[in-house]
């Protein structure tokens, strides 16, 4: 599965981070963004992930995660 965060939509409203607090963090410019320990070498999210994902996916408020895979 593999993740994408639109940071022209994001605003910053930890959603992800609340509802997937071990695959999202805000970082300094209160942008969504995925934890590099969740990422594997080739870009992707383990299935292990997979449900806090499409969790934070579809409750974010301005739909900025895409999933994948």
């Amino acid at each position: 599965m593999r993740i994408g965060i639109d940071p022209g939509v994001c605003e910053g409203n930890a959603v992800c981070e609340a509802l997937a607090p071990m695959v999202f963090e805000l970082d300094d410019h209160d942008q969504a963004r995925v934890i590099d320990d969740v990422v594997t070498p080739d870009g992707s999210v383990s299935d292990e992930h997979r449900a806090l994902v499409e969790r934070a996916a579809e409750g974010c408020p301005r739909l900025a995660i895409q999933v994948a895979g």
